[in-house]
């Protein structure tokens, strides 16, 4: 077996966290290191406190930085530099391992050496809507799949789709192409991932390493994450120009329909459509986001601290 790291950047842990790690330590695939990047100590106190945590994880190691220094890009590349294995797993605090071969099915293809990347299926929690339950089935769907730059043409942006929520990367190639970008409001993850399949290597799905990750998100909700999906779309455009975005999304919302009127919700297809008007809107507007007030654009965007 692979000799691997797990880097978690972590802002107010719930017991959602608690169960990952949990999780973490029960793995077919042993985890070499837990390396935990922390928002604020504040917050990981309130969850440790007056608790057993240290002794049950013995195997964390977690550095504490203020809401001020958090990057998307840039907290991920600390966590990084603080391992030595040669995989290191990318995890967010909110995604739990469904079962105990999650790593070991997420390692494995890294046995064919042009492979830089992979990334797991992200399965809905229990409580998700029947929309966002759909949508992740319709991203991460149950067949794997590898992906190089030849995928470009036939697959667009979906070619370097691959989300840090449960990730893996070869680390002798994260360092030759100098890790994640930095000063990123969104999208590190994509932006890596495409310039892996520049630099001519593979991105691999394992639909067979699953993880239970979602959110029930409100049209307004959507609209700030999907503008700021636009800000970074705006500020790589060589990453994302000349890819069409907008159909993949009408691709979905006319999937989601056909999957509503099947399962005799039809009712559910108005919600649909202010959500992925919402979607738009934002996406729209985040393209365009130099041409906006900037009082406007702190209020649509849904990180706040990238502004500052």
């Amino acid at each position: 077996m692979v000799k691997a790291d797990v880097i978690i950047p972590v802002y107010k842990p719930s017991e959602k966290f608690l169960r990952l790690l949990d999780m973490l330590q029960v793995q077919s695939q042993p985890i070499n290191q837990i390396i935990v990047i922390n928002t604020e100590k504040k917050y990981f106190d309130q969850l440790t406190a007056g608790t057993d945590f240290w002794q049950k994880y013995k195997e964390l190691r977690v550095e504490h930085i203020t809401k001020e220094e958090y990057d998307h890009g840039g907290t991920r590349n600390l966590g990084v530099s603080l391992s030595k294995a040669p995989y290191f797993i990318m995890m967010t605090d909110d995604a739990v391992p469904a079962d105990d071969q999650m790593a070991e099915r997420l390692l494995a293809p890294f046995k064919e050496e042009k492979v830089g990347m992979t990334y797991a299926r992200q399965m809905p929690v229990k409580e998700c809507g029947i929309i966002e339950r759909y949508t992740r089935s319709f991203n991460y769907p149950n067949i794997s799949c590898l992906k190089s730059v030849e995928n470009l043409k036939d697959m667009g942006i979906k070619a370097f789709f691959a989300s840090n929520a449960c990730a893996a990367y070869r680390r002798d190639v994260f360092d030759r192409l100098k890790g994640f970008a930095e000063g990123t409001i969104f999208n590190e993850d994509m932006i890596y991932a495409r310039g892996l399949l520049n630099a001519g290597y593979q991105i691999a799905y394992s639909a067979e390493a699953k993880v239970v990750h979602s959110h029930n998100y409100s049209g307004i909700a959507q609209l700030k994450r999907n503008f700021d999906l636009g800000v970074s779309h705006a500020d790589h455009p060589e990453v994302f120009a000349g890819l069409s975005t907008e159909s993949e999304g009408i691709r979905l919302v006319k999937k989601t329909c056909a999957h509503l009127w099947n399962i005799k919700r039809p009712w559910l297809i108005f919600k649909l459509v202010w959500q992925s008007g919402c979607k738009y809107l934002g996406y729209f507007l985040g393209k365009r986001y130099k041409k906006l007030p900037v009082k406007l654009v702190k209020k649509i965007s849904m990180n706040q601290g990238y502004w500052k």
